[in-house]
Order: C-alpha cells, then structure tokens, then sequence
C-alpha cells in the first residue's frame, strides 16, 4: 500500500477516533432537560482537551462545534439552549481536525423513553449503513452502495431522504466521491483502495425530501421522525 494511503488512513482515523469519544462522552449525559448547547459545550471542550480542532465551528458560517438534530430536523441542526424532552430522538455529529486530517462521525442518541416507531426507525438506519458497509471492495460502484441501503430501509416500511449523501473525507471537510443512499446498481464511480468516506444514510417513516426551516433542514414527515449516521 502506497505511503500516502497509509498516512491518510492513519490521520483519518485518529481524528475520528476523537470524534468517536466525544460521542461516547455525549452518550453519558443525554437525558430529559438537558440543552443542545450542553451537549455542544460538552464536544468542543473534549476535542480541544485531545489536540482537535471542531471542523463544522465557522465552516461556510456554522456557528456551533457540531451539529445536534432533533427528531424531524435532518441534520445541519444547531445547538441552542433547547431543552431536550422525554421522547426524542437526536442525531449529534462531530468532525474533529487532527494535524490536518478529519474524522467525521454520527450518532443518534435516545431522550428518556422513545416510542417504538422511533427504535425502530434507529435500528433500520443503523442496520442500513451496516449494510452498505458489508459490500465495499475494490471494483464497487458507489451505485451499488446506495442500491443496497435504498432496498434495505424500504423493505422495512421506510423512506431514503434523498437529499443528502455521504463524501470523501481526508484533508478536506468534504471531498470526492459523493455517496449517495440510493439508486441503481454498475452505476457511478468504482471504488478503489485509498477511498476514504462516510456512509451517511438518513431516513424518515414517510418523507423523501426535505424542507428549510430556518437554518435547519427538517422532513416534511407527518410522523415528526428522521433518523440519520
């Protein structure tokens, strides 16, 4: 393996090891009451405390260390001193920079009790990126990925947002190839050794798209619902 791949691989992942930890550190203070701003307080401190810089922080005029999205907000969502209440759901995501490296990461997180539409639309979305994941090789299209999540989340009564995609990731917040979560099969780039990217599947019980609010974007979805990695 090339010196580069090794070095790109290696800066990679210990940039998104730290983004990891911050999330494990997330997982022990979630609970009813507390604000998204906490948990953002909670994510710029950790990866400042192990050598890390918060990528989103003044990216393109984000104005927060990471991006918390409750329940029907799909992703982008910043943290406030919103409470959070018994029953949602949210999704924290962190990119940590490195020596100038990234680490991009997601987790979503459940408030108190959540109902069990909620579990499950959290199980079939983390399954889904699993799934994607199982077929990587070299010769895969970056179609054959998003044809794999695509049949896995709607054969469990489920909906792609289409929205958005996965992205390479190394030096650059977001760089080729664009990894979408659905489509067909031989189609799109094929993957070779030394891609690095997210898999960022984010599904909703019924809505494909997605609509502004704000600075957030939320699905239109009558069940209030998304659920994304």
């Amino acid at each position: 393996m090339k010196s580069n791949i090794l070095e790109a691989f290696k800066g990679t992942r210990e940039a998104g090891s730290i983004a990891s930890s911050a999330l494990d550190e997330v997982s022990k203070i979630v609970k009813p009451g507390i604000t998204t701003k906490k948990v953002d307080d909670l994510c710029y401190e950790f990866m400042n405390d192990h050598g890390a810089y918060s990528a989103p922080l003044f990216y393109r005029g984000f104005p927060k260390s990471c991006c918390i999205s409750a329940n029907h907000v799909v992703c982008h969502g910043i943290p406030a001193n919103k409470f959070l209440k018994e029953g949602d759901i949210i999704n924290v995501d962190v990119t940590a920079l490195k020596n100038g490296w990234h680490g991009d990461t997601s987790r979503m997180f459940f408030v108190g009790e959540v109902s069990i539409k909620a579990k499950k639309l959290v199980k079939i979305t983390y399954e889904s990126m699993l799934e994607g994941i199982k077929i990587l090789k070299n010769g895969v299209c970056v179609g054959d990925i998003g044809s794999t999540i695509q049949k896995y989340v709607e054969s469990n009564g489920f909906s792609v947002v289409r929205d958005f995609c996965g992205h390479g990731v190394g030096k650059k917040f977001h760089e080729p190839p664009n990894i979408l979560h659905y489509g067909e099969p031989n189609t799109g780039e094929k993957l070779e050794t030394g891609k690095i990217f997210t898999i960022d599947s984010k599904n909703s019980p019924d809505a494909l798209r997605v609509a502004q609010l704000g600075s957030s974007l939320v699905t239109p979805s009558l069940n209030k619902l998304t659920s994304s990695l």
